[in-house]
């Protein structure tokens, strides 16, 4: 039996959106954007995982298992003195 590999663990259902914006608002790498009265997965590749997204959407049309990703942000802003761009 094969598995399916998965870019990320962001899914999204776009029946429930309300067109709140709070996504793309909230989104550190711009993977969501607008489209019409509906938000729209621009850049799935560039999500990390942070959960800003799902914590956001009052619909609940987003879900996301924050983990590494946002991790990972945290720990190169220590070391680099940057901003951290999740959370």
């Amino acid at each position: 039996m094969l598995n399916s590999y998965r870019l990320n663990t962001l899914r999204y259902d776009s029946g429930r959106c309300t067109g709140c914006e709070m996504c793309w608002t909230v989104c550190p790498h711009g993977v969501f954007t607008g489209e019409g009265r509906k938000a729209r997965l621009a850049r799935l590749a560039e999500c990390m995982e942070c959960g800003a997204c799902a914590l956001n959407c009052p619909a609940g049309a987003i879900a996301v298992e924050s983990g590494v990703g946002c991790a990972a942000a945290i720990i190169k802003s220590v070391l680099t003195g940057s901003k951290v761009a999740c959370c």
